[in-house]
Parts: C-alpha cells; sequence; structure tokens
C-alpha cells in the first residue's frame, strides 16, 4: 500500500500545470492574457473574440487552453454570458500587470526604432558618391522623409574604417576587393576608360593603347587606396607611373582637361565632359578595366530599417 501511494503521489506531483520547464511553458502567451482582460471587461467570450479579430471557436479553444495551462478554471460560460471565476479574476489582475509591462515593452522598443529610423549615416567611395547615391537618396527620400541622411566620401579604406568603427550604418566601395570584416553585395558594374584633352597627341592617334604603351605614359591618377587605382595598378601589374596622384575625380577631369596628362577614370564620371567633348574617350586593347560597385556592412549585421532600405533600392 506504502508503495502504491507513493507512486500516486510521485504521479500526482508529475502532472501539476506549471510545475516544470522554462517560464514560457509555465506563463500563458500574451494573446491569451489579452484575451482573458477583454472577456472580464466586457463580459462575453463571443463581443472578446470580435474585438480582438478572431473566431469564437479559436477564442473558446484559447481559453480551455490557458485554463490547462494553470490548473484552474477562469471562466463560467452560460447563455447570459461569460463571467470570471474566482480564481479566473485573481489571474485577471495578474494579467493586467502583465500587459501593461508588455506595452511598456513595446512603446520602448518603438522608441529605439524611431531613433534608428531618424538617422543614416553612408560612407562611399568618391565615384559611388558623386554620380549614383544622389539618385538612390533622392528615391529614399520620397520613402522616409524624416530620416536625416549624412554622407562621408573617402576611398574604399576610409568607408570600411567608418563602418568597423561604428560610424555608418552602410558603406559603398568600387575596389577589386572588400575590406576584410565586411560583408558585401554587388549594386552596380562599372567601366574605366582612358581619357585625354582633345588636343593631346592621343587623341589623334589611328591605333588603340596597348598595356605597355600606357604602362609606361605617366598618368593623372587617384591616390593609393582609391578604387579607381587600385583596378588600373591591378590590370598593370602595379606598373602604373604617376604624373600627378589627386584625392578626388573632378580635380582629375579638371587635369586632364587642363591638357596636362590622361587619366584612367570611370565611366560614369564622363558622361558630361564626353558628351560636351571636354574630354576624349582613348581606345585600349589588352586590359580589362571593369570592377564591381558593392554595398558593404560589418560582418553578420545585414542593414536594418533605412540602411535596408537603400540597399534595396540601390538593387531595383
Amino acid at each position: 500500500m506504502s508503495d502504491g501511494t507513493d507512486d500516486q503521489g510521485t504521479r500526482g506531483a508529475a502532472e501539476v500545470p506549471g510545475t516544470g520547464g522554462g517560464l514560457a511553458h509555465r506563463v500563458p502567451e500574451l494573446g491569451a492574457l489579452e484575451l482573458l482582460l477583454a472577456v472580464a471587461r466586457l463580459g462575453s467570450l463571443g463581443r472578446a473574440a470580435r474585438e480582438l479579430g478572431i473566431t469564437q471557436p479559436a477564442a473558446s479553444s484559447r481559453i480551455r487552453s490557458m485554463e490547462r495551462q494553470l490548473g484552474v478554471a477562469l471562466v463560467d460560460r452560460s447563455p447570459r454570458g461569460s463571467q470570471l471565476t474566482d480564481a479566473g479574476a485573481l489571474v485577471t489582475d495578474w494579467a493586467r500587470r502583465v500587459v501593461e509591462a508588455a506595452e511598456a515593452f513595446d512603446a520602448g522598443a518603438q522608441a529605439l526604432r524611431d531613433r534608428r529610423d531618424s538617422r543614416l549615416r553612408v560612407a562611399a567611395s568618391m565615384t559611388i558618391a558623386e554620380y549614383l547615391l544622389p539618385g538612390w537618396l533622392i528615391a529614399l527620400r520620397a520613402q522616409r522623409p524624416d530620416t536625416a541622411v549624412s554622407l562621408i566620401a573617402g576611398n574604399s579604406t576610409v568607408v570600411a574604417e567608418r563602418l568597423l568603427g561604428g560610424e555608418a550604418d552602410l558603406g559603398f566601395v568600387e575596389g577589386l576587393s572588400v575590406p576584410g570584416g565586411l560583408d558585401s553585395v554587388v549594386v552596380a558594374r562599372d567601366r574605366l576608360i582612358v581619357v585625354t584633352a582633345p588636343g593631346h597627341p592621343w587623341a589623334r592617334r589611328r591605333r588603340a593603347l596597348d598595356a605597355v604603351e600606357l604602362a609606361d605614359t605617366p598618368l593623372i591618377l587617384r591616390e593609393k587606396g582609391s578604387g579607381t587605382r587600385q583596378v588600373l595598378d591591378a590590370a598593370l601589374g602595379g606598373l602604373a607611373r604617376p604624373l600627378i596622384e589627386l584625392s578626388s575625380t573632378t580635380a582629375v577631369k579638371a587635369s586632364v582637361a587642363s591638357g596636362a596628362g590622361a587619366a584612367v577614370l570611370s565611366e560614369l564620371a564622363l558622361g558630361e565632359e564626353l558628351s560636351a567633348r571636354r574630354l576624349v574617350e582613348i581606345p585600349l586593347e589588352g586590359v580589362r578595366l571593369s570592377r564591381d560597385l558593392r554595398a558593404v556592412w560589418p560582418t553578420g549585421h545585414r542593414p536594418t530599417g533605412p540602411a535596408r532600405d537603400l540597399l534595396t533600392l540601390t538593387r531595383s
């Protein structure tokens, strides 16, 4: 007898609801607590279901599930409506505090999202900053008129430093490789071309340049670390010779237009100058000067909020 009693006692203890597992297994879900509060306020399971946008059978099932979980009856149902039991009234008081705490949690989370969404810090290498980002940011403005955007323009090395230092939310680079510590996606492709002023001797030549002649000629170059310089150095085996090194595409174009020499620049940056014949393209053979333009962000931290929206716009 004593063995049987002990066995029954052990089984009984194991069957008591809410005595095992983590808190999530012992406490009803928030939706069930909201339903219980609505039943208490409206005196009707049907009206409570309609207010919460669920069916009455679903509401009944949720109440029964909560009663099984807690091990007590919460609602007496009758043709005249639904009335809380004594235990139900007590649980409702506790539920109200839980729901109020959840509402405070939700308000706090929304405040964090609002603060995040109120600004967007972008770091971009020069060609992208000058010739692609303005259009993307105009489109973003239409979607998020209340988001203030700041732009840091620099070479690909600067972009990586700003992202990894937490000073930018999204970056854009144009080199051959992705800086360490960053994930990326291709958003556009670009071609580099050789340009001179119309009066330059190359503008009158009848045959295309080759790699040897380009490497032997001092050029007006972007600074080391820029995506344009990386592509050119890689294509010429590191043999590009600087006549002048300048830190912006605009400065390089002005120097070329003045007749100072030839340069290799992004086709994206040259549309207006080529159309107006202020600069001319020099045919080139045997050298591949193309590159991927990439959006980048710290590894494992996929863009969210305005940064995610901007990334989506660049790819559409």
